[in-house]
């Protein structure tokens, strides 16, 4: 594990997953345990009738899959406070392999907690032609090495 303080980040550092294959049986077993059996993921021949001609993965599942892209390293000072602009951007179809980057755009006081600080990642998310399908802001709160003083 690799500690790393509030004051130890860096705007532009970055971090990069390896990539992942979306399989068939991803978005069935997402359905599953969402209950979101959408004709858009569970009926091909009705896809067929759609712009997209095919089933496409569920965006909840795609985001779950880059969150945990990104979770490989465990850091005991910080922990994921949740993510804002969550957008979905191009569809995931079967087959189509997703890599995730997270790079450090932001960091700022947390005004209720002074011995914490807010990290924000700009989480990214990418098919195999390099077209992005995810974007999200993902907020780490983050202990400080040194506390500020309350204002």
């Amino acid at each position: 594990m690799k500690s790393l303080h509030f004051e130890d980040y860096v705007a532009g550092t970055a971090r990069a997953s390896t990539g992942r294959t979306v399989t068939e049986a991803d978005i069935v077993l997402h359905a599953g345990q969402t209950g979101d059996f959408y004709p858009h993921h569970m009926d091909a021949e009705w896809c067929k009738t759609q712009d997209f001609k095919q089933r496409i993965a569920h965006g909840t599942l795609i985001f779950s899959v880059a969150v945990g892209q990104t979770a490989g390293e465990i850091n005991p000072e910080a922990f994921s406070y949740g993510y804002d602009r969550l957008r979905f951007i191009r569809p995931v179809f079967i087959g189509d392999t997703i890599t995730t980057r997270c790079t450090v755009t932001e960091k700022r006081d947390d005004p209720k907690r002074p011995g914490h600080g807010i990290v924000v990642e700009r989480l990214e998310t990418t098919n195999q032609r390099g077209e992005t399908v995810i974007a999200a802001d993902h907020l780490l709160l983050v202990r400080r090495r040194h506390p500020v003083a309350p204002s």
